[in-house]
């Protein structure tokens, strides 16, 4: 069976936009294709920043016949008692299109029923491609898209060229008067002129005899060999960078590296100032000796003839200069004022519409840190720098350096809280306010830091779903998602003992009444908000059914919420743990979710199975309760599984649901409490029976 090739041929593409819109066209091609009833081998999909290709292997000639049962009367209602169609049996077979002798009859339980049978032949797949072409194509989603000329259509980028092939023919598909072809360009500097594509196959060694890396995993496997190697020549090394690296693959169709210069005077300057400048700026891997030491030296990729690196890389080297320059110049000017200088500058800048000024925010920081340090217990010292760290948390934004390398917050404001005589504990909390940055990034390791940088993301959560932003869908422009994670992750780390609750309260209380959404409504949705947060965390290692027992009884204390929901997943493999499962769904069905605090009444108890189980429970209840204060929830586990036996013989003993009212409440009174105890640690019904 043929293949079929797709080329969109575009102006540049984003880089950062690249892969996804690869995986969303090999998505939906292959779910297409399906639904069209076109079976095939393989979806493939290739980018470059000038075209993405779709390669669809040994895909079928035809599309696989449409047979479609539509079921009708009952035959009794179909014949007359002669066998001949009724009126009910001619309506259905005219309204389906079919002959009325064509019906089959079939039976549906004990009663047959008359059914039409419709067959749909399957068209050519070069029609169906004809069709399926322009869907695809446009139906591919952007952040952005833009339309060009006198086009209708919107794109990414500028379409120039289409080219599509079925085995050796030209799928005749047209997208607003561009029509495909079997046309396809090589690369835009080393090669020239339209290229005659003959079939699918032919079309990956051409690209490449003109320069065109179409795979972009090859493209990185490429690059990164080049640095390896250079760095090599250098005596020195080049750390990982996987995101730099993929989106240095994504600017260019044949990648050549090579090394560069800079003053080494530059190095004076602090190494975040250089690496930010050459990654997040320059799109340059920076060069360190063995010891891990920058040196005046940089990796970096070019797109154009290997011939050209000479003058391609004095290029580089004179804008390196030029930015080196200046962010020396805002370095210096930056110092020549203290940082708490730059605190009454904040009244003037706004945060977020809504939510005041940065001055603002800055108070609200001082009043949350105060709060955690006193509920985590910090000393009056430790909380005198924490206050004066959430005091200078926002000055740095005010400084030309993290004007102009927006990336640098809270890294400057280290490196100037230093240069102003500033503690150094105050200086590192500073920087760490803004930690995890990123997935997989580093968390606070002080105590400072972890407490600012809880109460700032804090801040931002309650402040953001206090008017209403709350992400949804892919959607999350405030990064509310990962601050969210980042509460999470620093908090379980350390571990810190605290009430999420009563924190985003104060956090509500600290903006004094600006929120348009109500308390309850911004407690609603961050406690939703968190639980999806913890399944994914949760998710990689645990059951979803574990992590739903544990959720369903509440997540408060996170720390202690992590080492439950780790204890009953434990807990799940023990021998034990059908027993205590078995005994809690049996009490939970009873109860229907009332579960009364009302405690057992001895004196109306008729049988003895229920002074058992009243004295199991009132010996179970104080050392359960002493092993959860003390976080040993497996052993709690252990103890409650003791449940077995005396629930067992109260179940066969007695009638719970008895006539008498109060004997009947007293022993729904003994199941609530084996309940409650329970769910000390988890709602043990989420898990299905072992």
């Amino acid at each position: 069976m043929p293949d079929f090739l797709l080329e969109i041929g575009t102006e540049e593409i984003p880089a950062r936009l690249l892969r996804s819109a690869l995986t969303e066209l090999q998505t939906k091609a292959g779910e297409w294709l399906s639904s069209l009833r076109l079976t095939y081998r393989r979806v493939q999909t290739y980018g470059t920043p000038r075209r993405l290709v779709l390669l669809v292997q040994e895909l079928a000639e035809r599309q696989e016949e449409l047979v479609q049962e539509v079921k009708g009367p009952a035959c009794a209602v179909a014949f007359d008692a002669e066998g001949k169609p009724t009126k009910a049996a001619l309506g259905f077979a005219r309204s389906q299109g079919v002959r009325v002798e064509d019906l089959v009859v079939r039976p549906v339980g004990e009663t047959d029923y008359v059914f039409a049978v419709r067959v749909e032949e399957g068209r050519p797949t070069l029609e169906v491609l004809r069709d399926f072409g322009p869907r695809l194509i446009t139906s591919l989603s952007f952040p952005r898209s833009m339309r060009w000329g006198d086009k209708k259509i919107a794109f990414i980028r500028p379409i120039r060229w289409l080219l599509a092939l079925y085995g050796e023919q030209v799928v005749p598909l047209e997208i607003d008067g561009l029509r495909a072809d079997r046309l396809t360009r090589g690369h835009r500097f080393l090669s020239s002129g339209e290229l005659v594509v003959a079939t699918p196959d032919a079309y990956f060694g051409l690209l490449r005899e003109h320069y065109v890396v179409l795979d972009p995993e090859e493209r990185k496997k490429s690059i990164l060999s080049q640095l390896e190697k250079l760095a090599e020549q250098e005596g020195g090394e080049t750390q990982a960078d996987p995101e730099l690296l993929e989106e240095v693959a994504n600017l260019v169709e044949y990648a050549t590296a090579f090394c560069g210069s800079f003053d080494p005077v530059f190095l004076q300057l602090p190494e975040a100032v250089l690496v930010t400048t050459m990654r997040e700026h320059q799109r340059y891997f920076p060069l360190r000796d063995r010891q891990g030491k920058l040196l005046p030296r940089f990796l970096a990729v070019h797109s154009s003839s290997p011939g050209s690196t000479d003058s391609i890389k004095k290029g580089n080297e004179r804008v390196l200069k030029a930015r080196l320059a200046d962010a020396a110049f805002f370095y210096r000017e930056d110092q020549a004022r203290p940082l708490a200088d730059r605190v009454e500058g904040l009244k003037r800048v706004g945060f977020m519409e809504g939510l005041g000024t940065l001055y603002d925010k800055t108070l609200r920081l001082r009043e949350l840190a105060a709060y955690l340090a006193q509920e985590l217990g910090v000393d009056e010292g430790t909380a005198r720098l924490l206050d004066r760290a959430a005091y200078l948390a926002k000055a740095d934004l005010l400084t030309h350096m993290v004007y102009e390398f927006p990336e640098l917050q809270g890294i400057m404001g280290r490196e100037y809280a230093l240069a102003s005589g500033e503690d150094p504990v105050v200086a590192e909390a500073i920087y760490e306010q803004y930690l995890p940055r990123f997935a997989g990034d580093e968390l606070p390791h002080t105590q400072a830091g972890r407490i600012l940088s809880l109460a700032d993301k804090t801040d931002n959560l309650v402040g953001c779903f206090g008017l209403g932003l709350i992400p949804t869908g892919s959607q999350d422009p405030y990064a509310l998602r990962r601050q969210a994670l980042g509460v999470i992750r620093t908090i379980i780390s350390a571990p810190l003992s605290l009430s999420l609750e009563r924190l985003w309260e104060r956090a509500y209380r600290a903006y004094g009444g600006k929120l348009p959404r109500s308390l309850d409504e911004v407690l609603n949705s961050l406690r939703d908000f968190f639980a999806q947060r913890l399944r994914v965390l949760w998710g990689e290692k645990i059951r979803a059914e574990v992590i739903e027992a544990v959720l369903a009884v509440g997540f408060d204390d996170l720390d202690r919420a992590c080492r439950r929901v780790q204890a009953l997943a434990a807990f799940c493999s023990d021998p034990a743990f059908p027993l205590l499962h078995t005994a809690y769904q049996r009490a939970v069905n009873i109860l229907k979710g009332d579960l009364s605090q009302e405690k057992p009444d001895p004196s109306l108890f008729i049988h003895s199975v229920e002074q058992e189980l009243y004295d199991t429970l009132a010996t179970l209840e104080e050392e359960v309760q002493r092993m959860v204060a003390q976080g040993d929830y497996f052993a709690a586990l252990q103890q409650l599984s003791r449940l077995h036996q005396p629930l067992d013989c109260f179940f066969v003993g007695v009638l719970v649901m008895d006539e008498n009212p109060a004997i009947r409440a007293n022993r729904l009174a003994l199941l609530a409490w084996v309940v409650r105890l329970v769910r000390l640690i988890g709602d043990i019904s989420c898990i299905p029976s072992p």
